[in-house]
Formats: C-alpha cells, sequence, structure tokens
C-alpha cells in the first residue's frame, strides 16, 4: 500500500473546513479535479467515506470528522519538522558534543565555546574532559564529534587538524636544586623527583618523548589525575612537574614556581574528527571560530 501524502492530508483539510471542492482548489492554488481526484483516492484506499455528497454539496462523515484532527495534528508536526531542520541548518537549532583533554578543556576551550555560544545560543554545547587517548576513543565510538587533543593520534580513522599550539615548561619550587641553574641537563632531568600526569596524557607522552626516556627511567614519585594536582603537588614538595605555560604561568609571574632553563619543544593542539562521519553545520561553525584569529 502507498502512504498517503502530506500533499493529501493538506487537500482534505482544505475541503473540510470549507466543505466545498472548487473554494479548496483556489486556496490551494489547484485545479477542481486535483483536489477531487485527492479526495477519492484516499477514500478509495481505505475504503472509507470522508464525505457526504448531496447535489453538489458534500459535507463531513462521521469518519472524516474523527480524521481531520488527525490530519491537522500530522500537518502541524510536520511543520515542526520542517521548522527545526530550517533552524538547524542556519544554526537558530542545533547541538555539538566535544570531548577535550585537560589543559585544552580547562584553559585554551571555554573562551572559544563562549565566543560561539554568544553567536548561536540555540545551540546545545556539551563538553567532557578526560585525556588524549580517551578523547580520540570518544571520537571514534561516536560518543563525541570533535575532539581536542595535546598530541597526535595513531588512528587511521581520524582526521586531525592543528587548530593552536603550545609549549610545556618544566616547573619546581624556587628552592629546587635545578630551579636556578643555567643550561639544565637532560641527564639531570633523567635524575630528578617527578610528579606526572597518567599514562596516555599528552603531557606525559610530550615530556617522555622529549627526553627520549625509556619506560621506568624517569623517577615519578606520584601520578595523579588532573593539572591542578600536579601543580598543587609540585608546590607542596620537591618534585619537578611538566605542565603548559597558560596552566603556570600566573605562579611563574608571582614567584610561586620557578620555570627551568630546559626547552621543551612545543606541541600542537590538534582537533580530531572521524574521516567518514557527517560534519554538522555547528560543528563547522566550531571550527571556525576556533581557527579564526582573536579580535
Amino acid at each position: 500500500m502507498i502512504a498517503m501524502t502530506l500533499e493529501q492530508l493538506r487537500i482534505f483539510i482544505a475541503v473540510a473546513e470549507r466543505e466545498h471542492l472548487t473554494q479548496a482548489a483556489l486556496s490551494l492554488h489547484l485545479t477542481p479535479s486535483a483536489v477531487s481526484s485527492a479526495i477519492r483516492t484516499l477514500e478509495e484506499r481505505y475504503s472509507v467515506a470522508l464525505f457526504h455528497r448531496t447535489g453538489r454539496r458534500i459535507e463531513l462523515t462521521e469518519t472524516g470528522r474523527a480524521f481531520l484532527t488527525e490530519a491537522k495534528a500530522t500537518v502541524a508536526r510536520a511543520r515542526e519538522a520542517e521548522l527545526f531542520l530550517a533552524e538547524v541548518g542556519d544554526l537558530r537549532r542545533g547541538s555539538l558534543t566535544l570531548a577535550a583533554s585537560q589543559t585544552i578543556a580547562s584553559y585554551w576551550l571555554p573562551p572559544v565555546v563562549m565566543r560561539l555560544h554568544q553567536r548561536y545560543p540555540g545551540v546545545d554545547l556539551r563538553v567532557s574532559a578526560a585525556n588524549t587517548e580517551l578523547v580520540a576513543a570518544a571520537v571514534i565510538d561516536g560518543a563525541a564529534e570533535i575532539g581536542l587533543v595535546e598530541g597526535a593520534v595513531d588512528s587511521p580513522l581520524l582526521a586531525q587538524r592543528v587548530i593552536a599550539r603550545d609549549r610545556l615548561v618544566v616547573v619546581a619550587l624556587p628552592e629546587h636544586p635545578l630551579a636556578q641553574r643555567r643550561g639544565v641537563e637532560r641527564d639531570d632531568l633523567l635524575a630528578a623527583r617527578w610528579v606526572l600526569r597518567e599514562a596516555g596524557s599528552g603531557t606525559r607522552s610530550v615530556l617522555t618523548s622529549a627526553l627520549d626516556a625509556k619506560p621506568g627511567q624517569l623517577a615519578v614519585e606520584l601520578t595523579l589525575p588532573s593539572n591542578e594536582a600536579v601543580r598543587a603537588a609540585v608546590q607542596a614538595g620537591p618534585f619537578l612537574g611538566a605542565l603548559s605555560e597558560l596552566i603556570v604561568q600566573a605562579d611563574i609571574d608571582a614567584g610561586r614556581l620557578v620555570k627551568l632553563d630546559f626547552t621543551l619543544p612545543e606541541r600542537q593542539f590538534l582537533m580530531l574528527r572521524h574521516r567518514e562521519r557527517h560534519r554538522s553545520k555547528a560543528s563547522l561553525a566550531f571550527e571556525d571560530m576556533a581557527t579564526a584569529p582573536e579580535r
């Protein structure tokens, strides 16, 4: 059976409201024969009588009156669906799920998200924070449309784009033996005691790669789950930490921490997308805002 169409429902409603074929046809910019054919098709397809025909007049049957309520509700719901797609199309409505590694989620992302919200207040933004491995997994699994991480991810399923740059610094208390030394060497750092993020975090990966440290070669006294916890631990004890300049610059300026004289390579903030999934308009708007120069 061929399903009824929205056009047939609109024709039925016009005729039912006027109980007149010609007037309904005029309102719909159709011929009376086209209107009559649409009504007849509905009645014959479902073996029902929607109208009484008495001479040149028509009037609704009881079935027709009951069906009018359903038809109006269906057409109204279709209009709402059309409106939804139109509003999503111009970003008056929509949703976007982001997953970001902790440094990005806590320090880089908030102003970008705020600018996006101010421009498109109808877009529902959802942000979660995790380490780089978990962010990549969220994009691969479809739990997030966009992932934001601090280091390259080895997956053929993910397209990666540089959206910003950052630098890690090694920090310690001012009284740490390496704090005032000029020209700190790699061996000095390999011999030191560290507080670091967990394995799988972009920060730890960049540090171990820069030092070419083999598994277990760094003396990691504490492994902590967040950048803030690492910063607090370094401020409380004789340990080194590696953190983004974004996180510790205020502490360095205030003299609470000292940046060691050792240069770590610049790292990239990367945007991850699944190569095969549709890119929503909300995600494209975020991408434009994230890569546009600040004004």
